[in-house]
C-alpha cells in the first residue's frame, strides 16, 4: 500500500513540475510590454515566481533533499499555486496582446 501511494505523489509530482515547466516557457516567450499592457505584474517578476516554482516541482519530482516522494511540502503546495494563477489569469491576458502572426477572420492561423 505504502509503495502505490508513494509512486501516486511522485506522479503528482511530475504533473506539477510539467504545469511549471509549461508556465515558464509560457512567460518566456510572452514580450515584455503585453504584461504592461494587461496591466499585470512585470515579465521579470513573473519569471522569478515561476523559476522558483519550477525548481521546487523538479526537486520535488527527483526527490532533492528530502522534498517530495511522500507529503509534499508547503513550497511545492506553493509553486503549484503560482504556476496556476499564472496560467488561469495571466496567460490569458497576456495573450491577447502577443501581436505578430497572421490574423483571419476567425482568429490567427
Amino acid at each position: 500500500m505504502n509503495s502505490v501511494l508513494s509512486l501516486v505523489f511522485w506522479l503528482l509530482s511530475i504533473a506539477a513540475f510539467l504545469l511549471s515547466v509549461w508556465a515558464l516557457v509560457h512567460a518566456i516567450r510572452i514580450p515584455s510590454r503585453a504584461f504592461q499592457a494587461a496591466g499585470k505584474q512585470t515579465k521579470q517578476l513573473w519569471l522569478i515566481i515561476l523559476g522558483f516554482a519550477t525548481l521546487f516541482t523538479f526537486a520535488a519530482a527527483v526527490n532533492y533533499l528530502g522534498m517530495g516522494m511522500g507529503l509534499p511540502n508547503i513550497f511545492t503546495i506553493a509553486a503549484v499555486i503560482a504556476a496556476g494563477i499564472y496560467l488561469a489569469d495571466v496567460k490569458p491576458a497576456v495573450t491577447e496582446y502577443r501581436g505578430g502572426g497572421n490574423a483571419g477572420p476567425y482568429g490567427p492561423w
